[in-house]
């Protein structure tokens, strides 16, 4: 049976082609994003997959922040943010990975929750698992636990969530 969020997804989802570079198919999530239904759907179904498990939602940037913020306040939990290099002040972490297209830098605030804190980690697109990975070193370094990893769209030709290990992950659809 395909949930609502799923034929929510099958029916919003836009594909771009050659963005951001030649070569690559761009999965634009922000239609899902910006029907209610759809986003509500999206958020309960991630929510639930994960429920009790976490004491905060990682939110990786950027439209990882608005899958995180929502889920957090579902689930009355704290919001950490996995930024870009350079967006945050003071002490940070820093990992650099390699995405499909390039290579970037993550950075997260050390010390924002208690030791041993278990963090769901959420982004829209598991695609080479570069970025949710680094996301996990990251929290890993700061003294939290990565509980599970929740997409909305894994691209299942890319194997990404084989870089991932043995956390849990769910995607609510997979190409």
């Amino acid at each position: 049976m395909v949930s609502h969020a799923r034929e929510q997804l099958d029916r919003l989802l836009v594909s771009v082609p050659d963005f951001p570079e030649p070569g690559i198919l761009f999965r634009d999530l922000a239609p899902v994003f910006a029907d209610g239904d759809a986003f509500h759907a999206i958020v309960d179904d991630l929510a639930s997959r994960f429920a009790g498990q976490f004491d905060a939602v990682a939110g990786v940037e950027a439209r990882g922040f608005v899958l995180a913020a929502a889920v957090a306040y579902a689930a009355s939990a704290g919001v950490l943010v996995v930024r870009k290099a350079g967006k945050l002040p003071g002490e940070v972490l820093r990992e650099t990975y390699d995405l499909e297209y390039g290579s970037a830098s993550l950075e997260l605030e050390p010390d924002r929750l208690p030791v041993g804190s278990r963090v769901l980690v959420l982004d829209d697109v598991l695609a080479t698992g570069g970025t949710l990975a680094a996301s996990s070193r990251l929290i890993q370094r700061a003294g939290y636990s990565v509980v599970g990893f929740g997409v909305v769209l894994e691209l299942g030709e890319l194997d990404g969530r084989a870089r991932l290990g043995d956390v849990p992950t769910y995607s609510i659809a997979s190409l």
